[in-house]
This record gives C-alpha cells, structure tokens and sequence, in this order.
C-alpha cells in the first residue's frame, strides 16, 4: 500500500537546524526522521511513500532517489500552507485504495499491521492509533465504544469538555473515501473531517502501549534519539553506555558520555556530553559540558564551554569559555 506522511511545516521548533536542512531529512541515528516515522510498517506492505509537503522538497526527493530503497518516493508539493486536511486533500489523485497515513515527527511503537488488521475487520473509512494520556487537553481526544469504533471526536478541549484520556496519535489507515469528505483547500483532518466521520461511524480506533513521542521540539527530540536507541531502531553503528556512535574512534576520548547521539568522525575531548546529538564532523573541545542539546554538522566548539538546552546551527563555531543555556547558537 502506499503510505502518506504529512510533512509540510517549516520545522520551526527545531531551528535554526531546519534552516537549511527539511526536518523529515534531519539524522536520526543512521536513518532520517522520516525513515523514523514510517519504521514501523512492514516493509513488505510499502509501494511508495508520499511525501506531502512545501519547505525544501527537492532536497527530499533528491535525497531518497540517490538511495536503493525498497520503495518509491512521490512529492506532493503544496505551494501554500494547507493544514493537516488540505495537505492530505491535495494528495487525491495520487492516492488510491487502502493507505497508512502519519503526521511527519511521530517516533512510536504502534504495529502498524494490527492497526491495518482491525481496519479489515472493522470496515469504515479510517482507524486511528490512540495513545492514553493524564492531560489530554493539548491533543485530540476520541470516545472509543467496546468494538473499537470511535463514537466521538473533540480536538483540544477545554478542561471541562473532557471525555476521554485516549488521544489521536498521528497515525492512521485510510480508504480513500475519505476524500469525499475533505473539502478542497487549506483545513483540518482533526477539526473538519474525524468529527464528521466519528458521527457517522466511519472511524475505527486502536490504542497501542509502549512510546509516543512528537520528536518536533529540541527536548523530545532528545526523548526520541533515546528510545530509538533503546529499541535498537538503527542498522549501523554501535551502542555503548546508552549512547549510539556512527562510528567510535580514539578520537573520542570523553569517558564521559551518555544518552547520546554522536555523528560520523565527531571528536569530542574529555568533555561530558548527555542526552544530546552531535551530527558528523563537529569538534568538542576540552572541559565542556554539553547537556540536552543539539549540535548540527561541522561546528567547533572551544574549551570550557557550557551548553544546555541549546540547539547549534551546522557549521558553527562556539568559542572557549561559552556559556549557553535555553537558546539557538548563532543567537538572533
């Protein structure tokens, strides 16, 4: 089947590293984020995934079409924001039949093949993976009925209008009647369409346990690297004190790393470094600590420099005795 991932921001949350590079190409051990999102289905059920989104496009199909991939890659470009609806909508005449559909930082340990399976079973247009929650007032939430039909739909209520802990997990299969209840333009999947379709009991849902993470923001970003690093979601490199090395060196000679991801021929002196991402060809200097951060390709980082909760652009150079905290390097 064909699988969609809707990719159309710009990646602001993650700037300034999305500032040249697409958020879905930004590395996530050996893989992209968007190889990330999809690793849960089966690669035997994939004939193209497509990629509907408008901020730097070609660089994604430029990078996919250099790989041997067991599947196509299809760019929908949209040349204006659309919305969640608007940029799945715009997909309608490349879509066809029974698809998967995710929203493009989703990291979870939803089976994607059960989620089809209850799919076959139940009939309707479209099933939802659902993740339970404490705080269900920043997502949308779904009342679920003992046949795992979706009776109701309500995006980011108020506190008072709670009626369910189980959230919309950004990972759904569609028929491709849905489009029939999309309207053309710019609107909302949660706001415009599931409502309609949870009335008329169209809508199936499935809640999973183990991890949901919205890897978009620099902090779950960190959350991220580490449970994929946890559930081995990589096939090159290697682990050690919970930290994944694309490829450990002697030029690496911090003792003191962990919960990490560090890049291809990355030097990092007797520096602590945790909970952070260092992409390839960046330098640590000596007695810095480098704690939840996020530092691109190529940077240089001097001497007794203090970094936490810092995201450095590629090709950026920090000098000696830095201190950083809760920022973007270059600073605005």
């Amino acid at each position: 089947m064909q699988v969609v991932v809707l990719a159309g921001g710009i990646g602001s949350r993650l700037r300034p590293w999305t500032n040249s590079v697409p958020k879905p190409l930004l590395p996530m051990l050996d893989r992209t984020l968007l190889e990330q999102v999809i690793y849960t289905v089966p690669s035997d059920l994939i004939d193209e995934v497509v990629v509907a989104g408008g901020y730097k496009v070609e660089m994604i199909k430029s990078y996919f079409d250099s790989l041997d991939c067991d599947f196509d890659v299809r760019i929908v470009n949209e040349t204006e924001p659309l919305g969640t609806g608007g940029a799945l909508g715009n997909c309608r005449d490349v879509v066809s039949d029974t698809f998967a559909c995710f929203n493009g930082d989703i990291i979870s340990s939803l089976d994607v093949g059960k989620l089809l399976a209850l799919h076959k079973s139940n009939g309707g247009i479209g099933t939802l993976g659902l993740w339970e929650v404490d705080d269900p007032t920043r997502f949308g939430i779904v009342g679920l009925d003992s046949e795992n039909k979706i009776t109701q739909f309500k995006e980011k209520p108020k506190p008072g209008e709670v009626f369910s802990n189980l959230i919309n997990a950004g990972s759904y299969i569609f028929e491709e009647d849905i489009f029939d209840y999309m309207p053309i333009g710019k609107h909302s999947l949660e706001r415009d369409v599931f409502p309609k379709l949870a009335e008329v009991r169209q809508l199936n849902g499935m809640q999973f346990e183990g991890y949901f993470i919205d890897a978009g923001t620099k902090e779950s970003w960190v959350n991220a690297v580490s449970k994929c690093i946890d559930e081995t979601r990589f096939s090159e490199g290697h682990t050690e004190t919970s930290s994944w090395y694309a490829n450990k060196s002697k030029s690496i000679s911090s003792k003191l790393i962990n919960n990490s991801m560090i890049g291809k021929e990355v030097l990092i002196s007797d520096s602590i470094v945790s909970k952070s991402t260092i992409l390839g060809n960046s330098k640590v200097g000596n007695n810095c600590e480098i704690i939840r951060s996020l530092v691109g390709e190529n940077c240089e980082i001097g001497d007794n420099c203090i970094l936490e909760d810092v995201i450095v652009d590629h090709n950026s150079t920090i000098p000696n005795d830095t201190k950083l905290t809760n920022c973007s390097w270059p600073i605005d």
